[in-house]
């Protein structure tokens, strides 16, 4: 067995390409085996946590009570920017049950985020961090909060994203309001324009999408003196970890981070914020268990979301192809430091030979973006998939023709590199047959009443989704014959408790109740964020590789016990067996004396020179109502090219969440900001509106099921975010469709929906 190595890995990251340094030791697996009789890896399984989810029993951030815990609550700036010259803190410091206040003239200096303080002294949005308090109960620290006194010397702002662009916009950073966030370019663009025979030029925007998630952003905090355990809503508990201890300068050790169930997490849960360090910080000082729990409207001002867009693309078309792409963006990152880049599908998904895309991120007074399920791809694809519909038009091809004429290649445009697997055809059949694709008309179709039209529309996905290293597991054997999984990932709410859970009873040949996994804690060996799809295709071959170690070791030990062969023995539904023969492991394993058996597994790199991704497609069919502008959606077909299924049924359960949340970005869900004041009017339930189960359409879910068996040992690629990437686009597609009206701007309002409507009756 080949002993400890250092090898590189090329791995990909929402849209980008990173290259790490990883240990692996032994040998990697080959590509699991199909379909034995016995084989729990593609059965439809209910979540092996159900029972414990909606009986109250699991135990959530939101649910941790400790002995002597205090509520800290924060001070919010109410202005967009201004500078903090005066705090008077007498009135809340004096208050019966307040414990300390924190504000930037008496915090420590704390390297956090990219910022050396916890507290600005110029505050740069509406729900920036000014102060904090901790309290014996949260009221007390509510009314604390309201009695801290602030000297603000108002400064001029700007937060909307084509305002902070415009000559007149004050500069609200020393580098400008308009950075570069990424350029690319392949072919001679400008002379394949100048020779086609059709061109648009065509201008997009998408309105900034909120995350909303159903259990807030939250951290609670204990430090015994020498360590600090922190119960976090979060993705990634090895991030959390790893942000407090530079933030606070402790050791690794000194950083224990738990998150055995969570409320849901898009991509801004993917470390911590201020509040962690903040309920961090006040138990490091007063010695107590310290919680810091965001409200909704504080999660809708301070906790992320998917950056507004403008975006210009142009296309040009020639013998019934498209021969070139022009597209450029700005973003509007409020505080952030970095752009979620629209580009990227621009630059990857099709064959197109001549492409040039510039990325621009803009700094306004306002909450900073965060990853939020496929960033920049949802708003990217959105208006790429819509100006290939009107490229169509403009030629006179059906646009599911002229996607397939650009989906036959095999290598990545980007890198040059093979796909590791490529069934994009297969999705446009699949989907095309579902919808009924062969019915469409070009110009829409009679709807169920006099006012209605119905049209088809559909549209493509990219994403990468093949996971990396490192990411680790173990599987020890128990004297009852179960096993017990650790890994150091959690579970968000997408299954990954039960799928790795299928994948370990899969090889090692028990019955999934026979299976305990556990998850969620630093104390366990490292496992990589749950974001940008890796985490089953990170984490699931290390379990396999672990599962297999242990088989073995099993085999030897209970052909010990037997008196047999380990080569004329296998596990079986928890069972040895042999010829005529079967033994429960759980009479064989106290004769081992309470020996332990252990398996450890590490993730391989992926494979050199080739391009691991995912591929999709979505197709649509609406009614428009051209009286009030409202859009039906009444069906949606995803089907998806992901690689192997692990467990069809939380597998398409991730679908429809996908479909469900992509409806509320290309409908309804809008963050709406007073520019003169700078808030946000609608950071809460009631006026942010989110799809709610009246609004689900009928949806169907197909996938490809085709093992990569180039991509890991498992076969599988991640599935979280390519369900929310075409959506939006197929609707707009389908409204453009149905009516000959173009919406440009999602979410496709009534009022822009008329608006379109009523310029094409203009002309």
């Amino acid at each position: 067995m080949p002993g400890l190595r250092v090898l590189k890995s090329r791995d990909e990251f929402e849209g980008e390409i990173y290259t790490s340094t990883v240990i692996v030791e032994g040998d990697d697996l080959p590509a699991s085996r199909d379909g034995a009789p016995t084989a729990e890896i593609g059965r439809a399984r209910p979540r092996v946590d159900g029972r414990n989810r909606v009986t109250g029993r699991a135990m959530y951030t939101q649910d941790v009570r400790l002995p002597g815990m205090l509520h800290a609550a924060i001070l919010r700036s109410p202005v967009p920017r201004a500078r903090v010259r005066a705090i008077d803190t007498k009135k809340a410091e004096a208050l019966p049950g307040v414990r300390a206040v924190l504000h930037r003239f008496n915090a420590p200096e704390i390297e956090f985020r990219g910022e050396k303080t916890l507290f600005r002294d110029e505050v740069k949005f509406v729900g920036d961090e000014v102060a904090a308090v901790a309290a014996d109960d949260s009221q007390v620290a509510q009314q604390a909060i309201a009695l801290i006194e602030v000297d603000y010397e108002i400064l001029p702002h700007v937060v909307d994203l084509e305002e902070a662009i415009g000559p007149k916009a004050p500069k609200i950073d020393p580098d400008g309001n308009v950075h570069d966030a990424g350029e690319y370019k392949r072919g001679d663009f400008r002379k394949a324009f100048k020779d086609a025979d059709v061109t648009i030029d065509v201008t997009y925007r998408t309105s900034t999408q909120m995350h909303n998630a159903l259990e807030t952003h939250g951290a609670v905090a204990s430090w015994d003196g020498d360590r600090l355990t922190v119960w976090e809503s979060t993705q990634a508990v090895f991030g959390v970890r790893n942000m407090l201890k530079d933030a606070l300068k402790l050791q690794p050790t000194q950083v224990r981070v738990i998150c055995e169930y969570m409320g849901g997490g898009f991509g801004a849960k993917l470390g911590t914020y201020k509040y962690g360090v903040i309920a961090s910080l006040l138990s490091m000082r007063l010695g107590r268990p310290v919680r810091c729990v965001l409200t909704r409207r504080e999660e809708n001002l301070a906790a992320g979301n998917r950056s507004a867009t403008l975006q210009k693309l142009k296309l040009a078309g020639k013998d019934g192809r498209i021969v070139a792409l022009e597209h450029e963006s700005w973003s509007n990152s409020g505080q952030g430091r970095w752009a979620a880049n629209p580009t990227g599908p621009s630059n990857t998904l099709y064959d197109i030979a001549n492409v040039s895309s510039t990325a621009h991120r803009v700094t306004t007074n306002a909450g900073a973006l965060s990853a939020f399920r496929a960033p920049g791809y949802v708003e990217g694809t959105f208006a790429l998939e819509s100006a290939v519909d009107e490229l169509a038009v403009a030629m006179k091809v059906d646009p599911l023709t002229l996607r397939k004429r650009h989906a036959r290649s095999v290598t990545d445009p980007r890198t040059d590199n093979r796909y590791s697997l490529k069934r994009l055809l297969e999705c446009y059949a699949i989907g095309a047959h579902e919808i009924g694709w062969s019915k469409r008309r070009n110009a829409g179709m009679r709807g169920s009443q006099p006012h209605r039209r119905r049209g088809l529309g559909m549209a493509t996905q990219i994403w990468g989704g093949g996971g990396g290293p490192p990411a680790y597991a173990t599987v020890h054997i128990e004297t009852d014959g179960t096993a017990v999984l650790r890994v150091g990932v959690q579970d968000i709410g997408t299954g990954t408790r039960t799928a790795i859970a299928q994948v370990c009873a899969d090889e090692l040949g028990l019955q999934l109740d026979q299976v305990t996994v556990r998850l969620g804690d630093t104390d366990a060996p490292y496992g990589p964020g749950s974001g940008g799809s890796v985490t089953l295709a990170s984490i699931g071959p290390a379990v396999r590789i672990a599962a297999s170690e242990v088989r073995e070791k099993l085999l030897v030990a209970a052909g010990g016990i037997l008196e047999m062969p380990a080569s004329e023995l296998r596990i079986e539904r928890g069972s040895i067996v042999s010829k005529g023969a079967r033994t429960p492991l759980k009479e064989v394993m106290p004769k081992l004396d309470n020996s332990t058996i252990i398996g450890t597994g590490i993730r391989h790199p992926n494979p050199d020179k080739l391009a691991i991704k995912t591929f999709g497609a979505h197709f649509a069919q609406v009614e428009v109502d051209v009286r009030t502008g409202e859009i039906f959606v009444e069906k949606v077909v995803a089907v998806h090219d992901v690689g192997r299924i692990v467990n069809p049924l939380t597998a398409a359960s991730q679908v429809q969440g996908g479909i469900v949340q992509a409806l509320g970005f290309a409908l309804t869900e809008e963050r709406v900001v007073d520019r003169g004041l700078g808030r946000v009017m609608n950071a809460n339930l009631e006026w942010y509106e989110i799809p709610t189960s009246m609004d689900v359409p009928e949806i169907v879910v197909r996938f490809v099921d085709v093992p990569d068996r180039k991509a890991n040992n498992l076969g599988a690629k991640g599935l979280g975010e390519p369900p929310i990437i075409p959506t939006a686009a197929a609707v707009a597609n389908a409204v453009a469709n149905a009516t000959g009206a173009r919406v440009r701007h999602a979410p496709m309002t009534r009022a822009r929906v008329l608006e379109a409507l009523a310029m094409v009756g203009a002309s």
